[in-house]
C-alpha cells in the first residue's frame, strides 16, 4: 500500500470501535480528508495525541483506494493552552467547523490552513478580543473562497470600513493585531453577520454552544 506525507492540521476526530478514532484533517496537499487512525484510543498509543483538535503538524498516510490510515505523525503544535481555556476551545471549535464546512477533497487549502492557525495563535493572547477574533476570521475564511464583498455589507462608519479592508488585505502576522471602540465592532460584526447570512446557508453546531456558553455567563453575572 503506498504512502503519502501530508501537512496538516485536525478538524475533528470521533471514535471508531474500540481502540481506534476517525479524524478529519485540512492538508495542503490532498485538501479536507477522513483518516483512520488505528489503535489511538489505546493508553500508551503514539498516535493518541496527535489526534486532537487543533494539532498541526506532518502525517504519514497509508492511500487505499477510498480511504486513508494514518500510518505515523509528526505534530509541531498541539495548542495545548487552548485546551485548559473552555472559551478558548469553543471558539476554537468553531473555527475549525467554519474551514470544515469549506473544505474539499482535492485542493490547496494553504490559505485555509494558515489561516486556522494564526487565528488559534490569537485565540492565545490574553490581551486580545475573541469576539472580534471571531468575526475576522469569519471574513478573510470567505474571502479565501470568493464569497466577499471589497465594502462592508452594512452601513458602517470609518472605522469599521477601514477594519472591513484591513481584514481583506493585510498579512496573516498581522490580521488579528488590531482592536475597534465597542460602536465599531458592532458595525463590523453586524456586516460579517449579514455576508455570512448571504452566503452561508447552515448553522453551525460549535456556535450555537458558543453562544449559549457567553449567554449562560451574562446571566449569572
Amino acid at each position: 500500500m503506498d504512502t503519502i506525507t501530508v501537512t496538516g492540521i485536525v478538524l475533528s476526530a470521533m471514535p471508531m470501535g474500540e481502540y481506534d478514532r476517525r479524524i478529519v484533517l485540512l492538508t495542503a496537499e490532498r485538501g479536507k480528508i477522513s483518516a483512520f487512525v488505528r489503535g489511538a484510543r489505546r493508553p500508551n498509543s503514539p498516535l493518541q495525541a496527535g489526534c486532537r483538535p487543533f494539532s498541526f503538524g506532518n502525517y504519514t498516510l497509508f492511500e487505499g483506494r477510498s480511504s486513508y490510515t494514518v500510518k505515523s505523525m509528526e505534530v509541531r503544535r498541539y495548542f495545548e493552552e487552548l485546551a485548559m481555556d473552555y472559551e478558548a476551545v469553543c471558539y476554537g471549535s468553531y473555527f475549525c467547523e467554519f474551514a470544515d464546512y469549506y473544505g474539499r477533497e482535492g485542493i490547496d487549502e494553504r490559505e485555509m490552513i494558515n489561516l486556522l492557525y494564526a487565528a488559534l495563535l490569537a485565540l492565545g493572547h490574553p490581551d486580545r478580543s475573541r469576539p472580534l477574533i471571531r468575526y475576522v476570521f469569519e471574513l478573510r475564511a470567505m474571502a479565501i473562497q470568493g464569497e466577499y464583498s471589497e465594502t462592508p455589507f452594512a452601513a458602517c462608519g470609518d472605522s469599521a470600513a477601514y477594519a472591513w479592508n484591513y481584514c481583506l488585505t493585510q498579512p496573516l502576522k498581522s490580521l488579528f493585531a488590531f482592536s475597534l471602540s465597542e460602536e465599531a465592532f458592532r458595525e463590523f460584526a453586524a456586516a460579517v453577520e449579514a455576508l455570512k447570512q448571504y452566503y452561508i446557508d447552515r448553522k453551525f453546531r460549535s456556535l450555537e454552544v458558543l453562544e449559549t456558553m457567553k449567554e449562560t455567563a451574562l446571566y449569572n453575572r
